[in-house]
């Protein structure tokens, strides 16, 4: 494995909070930017119910567009939401590689998202996760609100690691931890990320930060201090979850990928082409966009650490 995974989730949780619906042809001019900038996994969205968050009404589609032959990327994987059954039958019929499900350690967040509890929410989604194994895919399954909630502040470790017990008890041994109202500090991030390794030591952990308070990338460096190789982030700075009390974006893509490459880590990752799909954003919803490199450009030169 790189010593370095990305996972680009713009396309999904970095549209989803958008009022404007982007046009299937646009999205596939920007999933094409960021297939050709080398992302390792990219999600091209989430398979809900259309009426609740119309910008993903075309997941299938996008889905069936790059799944056509001749425009298979052959070195991404193409990662797909789900939220229950429905939703993985759909994922199935339509090509999903990857497939990404997850539980809230938040009752009131995993509530609004999903109308279940945490309990009940945890027994559908690891049946989903076993269903998708079975059908030969790879599936990540996630703890959302693992730092903190916007409606009940903290979260109790206990009660993220009684989560992931259950997962790792079924198998599912590949797990992200997401910071989803965006509270997480750098040394509760390397803690927690710690204790789960220690949990499982062949766990292959993920991590999806969000900006909200501004500490995304300090964050994201508590992870990797932590032994974390899978990083999740939306292009441009987009995104946050409609369901959390404050949303913030996501950890900007550009600009973690200008970190790494500053250190001298990933530069096989094209960063002027992630910076030329970040502007095309930016144009498009004619607004500044919260990711840095993209405006000031990024710094030439690598520093020796």
């Amino acid at each position: 494995m790189k010593t370095r995974i990305l996972h680009e989730v713009g396309l999904r949780d970095g549209l989803q909070m958008e009022k404007q619906v982007v046009p299937l042809e646009v999205k596939i001019r920007w999933s094409e930017k960021l297939i050709e900038s080398g992302v390792d996994i990219l999600q091209l969205g989430s398979f809900v119910h259309p009426e609740k968050v119309p910008q993903m009404a075309d997941t299938d589609a996008l889905f069936r567009h790059f799944n056509q032959a001749g425009r298979k990327p052959a070195n991404v994987v193409l990662s797909g939401l789900v939220l229950n059954e429905k939703g993985l039958d759909r994922g199935l019929a339509c090509g999903v590689d990857m497939f990404c499900m997850g539980v809230s350690a938040s009752e009131t967040h995993s509530k609004k998202n999903t109308g279940m509890t945490v309990s009940e929410a945890t027994d559908r989604i690891v049946g989903a996760a076993k269903a998708a194994l079975a059908s030969g895919k790879r599936v990540q399954v996630s703890v959302q609100s693992a730092f903190g909630c916007g409606f009940e502040g903290a979260v109790p470790v206990e009660r993220v690691l009684s989560i992931l017990e259950k997962y790792f008890e079924a198998g599912l041994n590949a797990v992200s931890l997401a910071d989803t109202a965006g509270h997480a500090l750098p040394e509760q991030v390397e803690t927690l990320f710690s204790k789960v390794f220690k949990l499982n030591p062949q766990a292959e952990c993920a991590c999806h930060l969000h900006n909200t308070y501004g500490l995304g990338l300090a964050n994201c460096r508590a992870a990797m201090n932590a032994g974390v190789q899978i990083f999740e982030s939306a292009i441009a700075g987009l995104g946050g979850c409609p369901f959390t009390k404050v949303a913030g974006g996501n950890v900007c893509t550009e600009d973690l990928v200008h970190y790494w490459q500053r250190g001298g880590v990933r530069t096989d990752l094209d960063l002027p082409k992630l910076i030329e799909a970040a502007r095309d954003m930016a144009q498009h919803f004619d607004r500044d966009m919260p990711g840095m490199v993209h405006k000031s450009g990024p710094v030439s030169y690598a520093v020796t650490l």
